[in-house]
């Protein structure tokens, strides 16, 4: 249903030859609103299911250039669902401590427990991004990550986690519209750093590091998928149907009451 989106393993693949504005049949926000609805609410129900019955994990990844929409696919797609059960991890420059250890270290010890969801705003992946891009370590070093990530990714599936993994995409010329966006809107400055602004010069080298992390870590048991993101509807309205259209097919069901239950009176 969403092949189009899916990185497929060990083909070529590019992110410039992507529509990043691409909205299927849809010409406006109105097209998908009734239906985006219902997925939200339908999210909130099938999370519910999962954390009851506490047996599988769920970790989905985003990723993005910056203003690609990370916080606002947060904001409005899990918009219904319950605290218990969720939680967002973003993750920063490293700390010192976190530095002193393998770079998967600071990752792990967030990653869900059993009927948990965790949503991961950046991610793992930063160390086979921005590294590479300002050369803070050596290719040897974070080429070999890309090793270390699968079978990281391939370990949490096989312990029970499902991971969906989105690249939310957009092209240069959205990116420079919403910082501007940023700058002129004294309620959204705050968001708008000079460091920002100056990435954008780093753009190319950026996509290249996408390209070959997707390429490398797109597999069977965490896909990639490639969110067309310059219409933030329908970025937000894409997410939300893989995600409602993952936790469907994995038949969930709450767990049996406790026994006598049907006996007991409540005075």
């Amino acid at each position: 249903m969403f092949e189009r989106y899916i990185v497929t393993p060990d083909r070529p693949f590019d992110l410039r030859e992507i529509d990043s504005g691409f909205t299927e049949k849809y010409k406006s926000k109105k097209d998908v609103e009734g239906e985006f609805r219902n997925l939200r609410k339908k999210i909130c129900e099938l999370q519910d299911v999962l954390y009851a019955e506490g047996k599988r994990r769920v970790l989905i990844i985003l990723q993005g250039m910056d203003t690609a929409g990370k916080d606002g696919t947060i904001k409005h797609v899990f918009k219904e669902v319950h605290l218990q059960g969720i939680k967002v991890v973003s993750f920063k420059k490293p700390t010192e401590e976190e530095l002193a250890h393998d770079f998967l270290w600071r990752v792990h010890k967030h990653v869900p427990a059993d009927g948990e969801v965790a949503i991961f705003n950046r991610s793992h992946y930063e160390d086979v991004l921005i590294v590479r891009v300002h050369r803070l370590v050596s290719e040897r070093i974070w080429r070999k990550r890309y090793e270390h990530i699968r079978n990281f990714e391939k370990m949490l599936f096989d312990e029970g986690t499902i991971i969906l993994k989105f690249y939310l995409h957009i092209s240069k010329d959205e990116q420079k519209k919403r910082l501007l966006e940023r700058l002129n809107n004294p309620r959204k400055r705050w968001k708008l750093h000079i460091e920002d602004v100056k990435e954008r010069k780093y753009w190319d080298e950026y996509i290249n590091a996408y390209n070959d992390a997707i390429s490398e870590t797109s597999t069977i048991y965490a896909p990639w998928f490639v969110i067309p993101s310059d219409k933030k509807w329908f970025r937000n309205y894409l997410v939300a149907k893989i995600i409602v259209e993952k936790l469907k097919s994995l038949n969930m069901q709450y767990p049996e009451p406790e026994k006598g239950l049907e006996n007991l009176k409540i005075d």
